[in-house]
């Protein structure tokens, strides 16, 4: 093991420095790097198969780097002149056929990272979990707890936990995926209708890890991070409806027809709802402690932002058809 490099705390704060980022090449991924660009820092973001992340549109002063991420060598090359590491890899569900996928990317690829900064010298380390990690029954908390804990016992790291609620922004898989379903049918029959989130904006969850990167008070901290509001499921849904401009019939599903439609949907080919994510909406995804207060980020509205990305409603599409024919007839 090399030694560790000088404590970041030591460090100025309009220093620039070198941050590596283990599964930054996805939607939450693209915010960070966006955010510790624009404060001068360097990113390199891993990528197991760059080539297909080619049309990824990086900020100046960010790169991809080809890395199996599994691999601690590999990692541990990658993280040679890093200055920081930020953790966010993280998947919404497993194969349905004897898959162990949570158990590695949550908690084995966590191990990995601890043990490839130690072996790199790199002090300073932030993981992006979860909101409710180590609650509920579904084993994608339960793996996010774990991986939790793994960093709470770290004594040799400088760590920072973020638990997010469910994120909204430009390519979520959250109102676009919903926003999908609506778009080709008439009547959706909504699982866990009754469950409340507190849908956080992107853009506030990349921020906050940006404050917290050179800020020792956030050193063995952990952050629940919500929005402005909590909603139901079902208003979620009708919200995102109404923003397409589309008459939909959302129908709440009684508990024991959601956990059939877990069993059943978790067989199809990109499970859009699975059995475990039945079981991870049994437990509220909200939040009394907002971490985003600390970092004195005022939260982004889901009504504020999501319109501009799903489309405007119809009646707004009506306003903007009358101002085009009246700047027309002028």
């Amino acid at each position: 093991m090399i030694p560790l490099k000088p404590h970041i705390a030591n460090m100025r704060s309009d220093q620039a420095m070198n941050i590596v980022l283990v599964g930054g090449s996805g939607f939450l991924g693209r915010h960070v790097v966006r955010a510790f660009t624009k404060l001068g820092h360097r990113c390199t973001v891993l990528s197991r198969h760059p080539a297909q992340r080619r049309n990824m549109r990086l900020a100046k002063g960010a790169r991809l780097l080809q890395c199996d991420v599994h691999d601690r060598d590999a990692l541990t090359q990658a993280f040679a002149d890093a200055d920081a590491v930020v953790s966010m890899a993280g998947i919404l569900n497993e194969s349905p056929f004897g898959g162990n996928d949570f158990e590695r990317v949550h908690v084995e690829l966590v191990q990995t990272i601890v043990e490839a900064c130690k072996a790199s010298g790199v002090r300073r380390l932030i993981h992006v979990s979860a909101l409710n990690a180590g609650k509920g029954e579904s084993r994608y908390l339960e793996t996010k707890g774990r991986a939790e804990a793994l960093l709470r016992d770290e004594q040799e790291l400088d760590t920072t936990i973020f638990q997010p609620s469910v994120i909204f922004g430009p390519g979520d898989s959250f109102f676009n995926r919903f926003a999908d379903l609506l778009r080709w049918t008439p009547v959706l029959p909504l699982a866990c209708a009754g469950s409340r989130m507190q849908p956080v904006y992107a853009g506030d969850v990349a921020a906050a890890v940006a404050a917290a990167l050179d800020d020792p008070a956030t050193f063995g901290h952990s952050y629940e991070l919500g929005g402005p509001a909590v909603y139901s499921l079902l208003e979620l849904v009708r919200f995102t409806a109404s923003t397409l401009g589309l008459r939909r019939c959302v129908v709440p599903q009684p508990d024991a027809f959601s956990y059939v439609q877990g069993v059943f949907m978790g067989l199809l080919p990109g499970a859009p709802f699975s059995l475990d994510n039945f079981r991870s909406l049994q437990t509220d995804n909200v939040t009394e402690h907002n971490g985003l207060d600390y970092f004195q980020i005022s939260p982004a509205s889901i009504e504020s932002v999501v319109p501009a990305y799903l489309g405007t409603s119809l009646h707004q599409r009506r306003l903007g058809d009358i101002r085009r024919q009246a700047r027309r007839d002028d």
